[in-house]
């Protein structure tokens, strides 16, 4: 699971779904729940949690996308094994990991070095622990 450090900046509810926003280093990250705990409030530090698998990444990404969340990262590592490839990204002082296939890292001829854009659904992040 990657992990990423961010601070709440809104909450909007609607019946039992919530549409929480995050400050991480000046970008906004949006997460869709069905549940919210209680301790969860604005400028609440959390820790969220991301699948590899649910991290998608873009390379010369121009246009819209209905991914809310997009991090430009940097490549810092790209393991490659017989169907899938492990591609370490930095953000900042973060390291978020993508699983794509190995076909999908050959045709966006990735390298080490190389800046892309990773697209996270809003439903594919979560919290998964509560700092301050």
């Amino acid at each position: 699971m990657s992990q990423i450090v961010a601070t709440v900046t809104s909450i909007e509810n609607c019946d039992s779904l919530h549409i929480v926003k995050f400050d991480f280093y000046d970008q906004t990250l949006s997460m869709m729940s069905l549940e919210l705990d209680d301790k969860i409030k604005i400028n609440t530090q959390v820790k969220l949690t991301v699948k590899p698998t649910n991290i998608v990444i873009g390379k010369n990404f121009l246009g819209e996308i209905s991914h809310s969340n997009q991090l430009v990262c940097i490549i810092k590592d790209i393991k490659n094994g017989q169907l899938l490839s492990s591609v370490k990204l930095q953000n900042f002082d973060t390291t978020l990991e993508s699983i794509i296939t190995c076909q999908s890292s050959k045709n966006l001829n990735l390298k080490e070095g190389d800046t892309i854009t990773a697209f996270i659904k809003a439903n594919d992040l979560s919290i998964s622990e509560v700092l301050s």
